[in-house]
């Protein structure tokens, strides 16, 4: 009778530790994800809308003055006209002539290139692909690649060097090529989302 019971009572434990083990296994396997992003409780965080846009007026920059960078001459470039003006794009940068020098630009929104530069970040946010180069957002349109304003939620997980400290309603956000970013944390890790658009004026 003892003989019996001790059988039970370990097939009765070994069934129960399987069981665990599985489901455990399972939640391990699942393919689902749960993305916690921790941010503040601004106006802007909480904004639903796809395009917020922010009048330039209310933005300050930390320093008052960005340094311009600019070249004598932009070898192997390639011609982009964009609203009747001339652009050059080369080297993963977009130029504009000035004074018979060229000064570093972030390109506008509708740009087109034919070819990414091989240093490009997919994001995805709302069931749309973006693909980021250097703080600027790319989607892809026939066989080519148009500038865009990302949707306000988009997550990255870096910022290009030189991009600007700016503050808005007493608050610090992050400001590259008109596109606001506020620090975030998602999984415990550091990232940026954007909560705007700058409208300059």
């Amino acid at each position: 009778m003892k003989t019996f019971i001790k059988v039970y009572a370990l097939s009765a434990l070994f069934l129960v530790a399987m069981t665990t083990q599985v489901s455990a296994q399972t939640r391990r396997g699942s393919t689902t994800t749960n993305t916690t992003v921790k941010t503040k409780s601004t106006t802007l965080a909480k904004s639903n809308t796809t395009n917020r846009r922010i009048s330039s007026t209310k933005v300050t920059y930390k320093t008052p003055k960005k340094k311009v960078v600019s070249v004598r001459t932009v070898p192997n470039r390639t011609l982009i006209k964009h609203n009747g003006q001339d652009y050059y794009y080369a080297n993963n940068n977009y130029y504009t002539p000035s004074r018979g020098r060229y000064i570093v630009i972030a390109p506008k929104v509708g740009f087109r290139i034919k070819v990414l530069p091989t240093n490009y970040k997919r994001v995805r946010f709302n069931n749309h692909n973006y693909f980021n180069v250097q703080g600027i957002f790319y989607t892809q349109i026939n066989n080519e690649y148009e500038v865009v304003d990302p949707e306000i939620g988009t997550v990255v997980y870096e910022l290009p060097e030189d991009y600007e400290k700016v503050s808005l309603d007493g608050l610090t956000y992050y400001e590259y090529a008109n596109i606001l970013y506020e620090k975030v944390q998602v999984n415990g890790t550091r990232a940026y989302q954007v909560v705007g658009i700058i409208d300059m004026e």
